[in-house]
């Protein structure tokens, strides 16, 4: 149990009281009289008057009432902090021990680096290539001419296909599917024609895809996810899409084929993404937007067709007061007619 000047050590502050052990991390509200809890903003403010936390970690621009008389902990951000303090309480994930399960079944071809762990029934296709502490864990199937790099975690039932390229410290959750052919037809006259889907999919370093991801091969070339990129789950990525580093696609958002992100692009829950649109460098989108148009870099879009978010702002204002304009027109309509009378 870490005490709280260990901790404080950990996220650069300082702490005036010793001898105060920790016991765990909790809400304001949930909060013991051993657990240490945090004020990322001043709306939790006045929750301090309530928790019986021990200690709490507080944002430098926010200023803690004269009455709260146990330890603050002050950091530049509250958020990034209690990330390192959560990884000292944090159970640890179970895996497979190194080495394959005889329940795994493993192509005589492939290639697997050192200490890798590969739970059971997990299937690893023909000329496989596998770096070192690779861990798969129970049913992942991987296709025949995979490359994985090192340090990469695969969590039960994640399927990648054949010819998928992923780098280095990859994690990729549950049920993911990387490599289902992408979504490519064309009406002949008669009948939706499938067109082959040849390409692949690379996965750059540093990457984390979250549960129930489906990230569609090429039709030819490349889709590709820029490295440092985090993908929600329930996302969809259509086939040659490609990402920019260090870009954020939260649940239930969908790239359509040929979209292309910049370099730390943020996409809002919900959001539709057109074919052949790009998103410049530094973008956002809005939740449950339609981006239907090319973004520019640093432009902030919202609403279904994505606007400039003041504009969308501006319209929504406006359509609030629909009602009141309608009675307006309607009765000066009125008047007009009583004037021709």
């Amino acid at each position: 149990m870490p005490s709280l000047s260990e901790i404080a050590h950990l996220i650069g502050s300082s702490v005036f009281e010793d001898g105060i052990d920790i016991a765990g991390v909790a809400t304001l509200e949930e909060a013991g009289p051993r657990d240490l809890s945090f004020v990322g903003s001043e709306s939790y403010l006045p929750l301090l008057a309530q928790t019986q936390a021990a200690a709490v970690v507080v944002q430098k621009r926010l200023k803690v009432p004269a009455t709260w008389n146990r330890p603050a902990l002050m950091v530049d951000d509250a958020d990034l902090a209690m990330a390192k303090v959560l990884e000292l309480f944090a159970p640890p994930v179970p895996r497979p021990p190194v080495g394959v399960d005889p329940l795994a079944r493993v192509a005589k071809s492939a290639n697997l680096g050192s200490d890798v762990a590969v739970g059971p029934f997990a299937f690893i296709g023909e000329r496989c290539r596998m770096g070192n502490r690779v861990v798969i864990h129970a049913g992942v199937f991987i296709g025949d001419d995979v490359v994985i790099g090192d340090d990469c975690e695969l969590f039960p039932h994640v399927t990648i296909r054949e010819r998928v390229t992923i780098g280095s410290r990859v994690i990729i959750h549950a049920n993911s599917v990387l490599g289902t052919d992408g979504f490519g037809y064309r009406w002949d006259g008669k009948q939706h024609q499938k067109i082959p889907q040849i390409g692949t999919i690379v996965v750059e370093d540093d990457v984390e895809i979250g549960s129930c991801v489906c990230i569609d091969r090429a039709k030819f070339s490349v889709t590709r996810i820029g490295r440092g990129t985090k993908i929600d789950n329930l996302v969809q990525i259509g086939h040659n899409a490609q990402t920019g580093p260090h870009c954020i696609l939260v649940g239930q958002s969908g790239m359509a084929g040929s979209s292309k992100l910049g370099t730390g692009v943020v996409v809002g829950g919900q959001t539709a993404i057109r074919d052949h649109i790009t998103m410049g460098d530094g973008s956002m989108v809005a939740a449950c937007s339609g981006v239907a148009e090319d973004v520019g870099p640093k432009q902030i879009v919202s609403g279904t067709p994505a606007l400039p978010h003041r504009q969308t702002l501006r319209e929504q204002a406006a359509l609030r007061h629909l009602p009141e304009l309608r009675n307006q027109v309607k009765k000066l309509a009125e008047e007009v007619e009583g004037l021709k009378g």
